[in-house]
């Protein structure tokens, strides 16, 4: 992943959320665009047209209506254009279950979002700093979890 410009998508259904989320990165010290979706129905209808550029990451929420962010999560992984591409679970939930199956899917992070901004912040820095080869290659349950 190269840092020069992060090109970064985020599907989460909730408005607030979203803006939380833009509003964090504008402190995050580096150059990104940032394109949001409502739901995963939204996101992967951009991310299958072939004129649309592909971004560098991208943040799902996990329970979204329409397309779960697991349906979306299996499908990026199954398309071969879209398969390399890094992709944080950026959910509320914290179950064990839902870390273990976007483990086996192939997500690259799993972040709990975070309620105060300051931690949104530090997480979203550590986020676009990881050495994302350095996790896929190493990938085990210790440095899935993204914890402040």
């Amino acid at each position: 992943m190269h840092l020069s410009h992060l090109h970064i998508m985020l599907a989460d259904d909730d408005e607030d959320d979203r803006l939380f989320f833009t509003e964090a990165f504008e402190e995050v010290k580096i150059k990104y665009s940032i394109t949001t979706f409502k739901d995963g129905v939204e996101l992967m209808n951009h991310l299958v047209k072939k004129e649309n550029p592909l971004p560098d990451i991208i943040f799902l929420d996990l329970n979204m209506p329409r397309k779960s962010g697991l349906e979306c999560l299996r499908e990026i992984r199954e398309n071969e254009r879209l398969k390399n591409i890094s992709v944080a679970i950026y959910s509320t939930s914290s179950s064990e279950q839902d870390v273990e199956q976007t483990f086996v899917l192939g997500a690259n992070v799993y972040i709990k979002k975070p309620t105060d901004f300051t931690d949104l912040k530090k997480i979203l820095t550590d986020v676009v700093h990881i050495n994302w080869q350095y996790i896929t290659d190493g990938l085990n349950k210790d440095s899935f979890i993204m914890n402040l």
